[in-house]
């Protein structure tokens, strides 16, 4: 009989899968995997047999979420990351953006996507181009000169809302030999599905409405079975991938993802529309009020579905000062820097999303010290607007 040093260190382990099926999906914490021989593990390394061996390669519980992520995307394949700005880069690198060559992307795309390009990118060599992404003129003449590796834009743009036509930049970028890829965070697959427009890496930050409830942090991509194996080539040696703990969370949040978007989005163009009538708020944001310039895009773009949970405004008294005391006196709506949580959010984008970049850069592309972004959850409506009143009120008070 072996040792009580042995048995503490073996017994126990390694014992067989149950016959049954369990319904939900176990959290996997195993680091390494065996395979039934050498020669088996062997073919695992290769990608000539399915199975697992090391974690950074792959885990069960990762997998299947990234399963249900390609269903609900409509794609072959997904790689999901330990965050969603792991999922940008991977995306860029597996495009085939490396030191020489150049990105075209949305000028108002996230603020930490921009320091991603504009620094750390830049600093490897890799020249970007920021265009509007809503002049497709400006966006095919800078593909034809630049002839990219990548067009990276946001079909619903943080903060300002704008809306990328993604089968018309689709056409556009393949014409030029670049690859599309789409942030779309704001949209999620409920409201929209990329690639069927003809992107070829479709991006998320889990942590916001796919997670949903502020408790991930992650990132996927969604994309071909060809593309996935580049991202798994790129993954593999940064190691930035997502632990089997958060995507087990990440799966469970995204049973509830339709249903919680339906409620986001019904909530979000009330309130939109609910701010578009008070003396305070000089300018509302939201594809799906009629006052925005794209909303017959926004019609066709994301379909019947809604228009989104995020709403941004400008304040009348358009100042930092005015925009810090609205955020104090809010008492529901949380003043935090992420959104998509079933709780109402509220963010000052100058302080914090786009805080890289230069003021003046700010100012250009409409993004003021009056400017704030909500992202709307799912409570009660009247309970959020009675909450964004008193704190408008607020503004008033001697």
């Amino acid at each position: 009989m072996p040792s009580i040093f042995t048995q503490a260190v073996h017994a126990g382990e390694r014992q067989p899968a149950p016959s049954e099926t369990p319904v939900a999906t176990p959290i996997y914490h195993s680091v390494s995997y065996m395979q039934p021989s050498a020669a088996a593990m062997d073919a695992v390394f290769a990608g000539e047999q399915d199975g697992y061996v090391y974690r950074r390669h792959d885990n069960p519980t990762v997998r299947a979420f990234e399963q249900a992520m390609a269903t609900l995307e409509g794609g072959e394949a997904a790689f999901a990351t330990a965050s969603g700005m792991a999922a940008v880069h991977a995306a860029l690198l597996a495009a085939g953006v490396r030191a020489g060559s150049t990105v075209v992307a949305a000028q108002d795309c996230y603020g930490v996507t921009y320091s991603l390009l504009n620094t750390l990118l830049a600093e490897q060599g890799v020249t970007t181009r920021f265009v509007d992404a809503t002049d497709l003129g400006l966006v095919q003449a800078t593909l034809a000169e630049r002839r990219p590796a990548a067009l990276l834009v946001e079909i619903i743009s943080n903060p300002l809302l704008k809306l990328a036509n993604i089968a018309a930049l689709a056409e556009l970028a393949h014409a030029a030999g670049a690859a599309l890829i789409v942030d779309s965070t704001f949209a999620t697959p409920y409201l929209c599905q990329p690639l069927a427009l003809g992107a070829d890496y479709v991006v998320h930050s889990v942590s916001k409405y796919i997670g949903g409830h502020g408790d991930v942090l992650a990132g996927v991509v969604v994309t071909s079975r060809e593309n996935r194996l580049r991202l798994f080539t790129v993954e593999r040696l940064l190691g930035a991938v997502l632990a089997p703990e958060v995507a087990w969370l990440a799966l469970r949040g995204l049973k509830t993802l339709p249903l919680r978007m339906e409620r986001h989005c019904a909530n979000a163009l009330a309130v939109a529309a609910w701010l578009e009538t008070h003396p305070a708020v000089a300018r509302v944001h939201y594809p799906g009020l009629t006052s925005h310039l794209q909303h017959g895009l926004a019609r066709t773009l994301l379909g019947q579905r809604g228009y989104g949970g995020m709403v941004a405004f400008e304040l009348r008294q358009g100042t930092q000062d005015a925009a810090f005391r609205f955020m104090d006196a809010l008492k529901l709506i949380l003043p935090v820097t992420t959104l998509g949580d079933v709780s109402s959010l509220v963010l000052h984008p100058v302080m914090t999303s786009h805080r890289a970049l230069p003021p003046a850069e700010r100012l250009r592309l409409g993004i003021t010290d009056g400017l704030l972004r909500l992202s709307i959850g799912i409570e009660d409506l009247a309970d959020i607007t009675a909450d964004l009143d008193q704190a408008l009120a607020a503004l008033t008070e001697p």
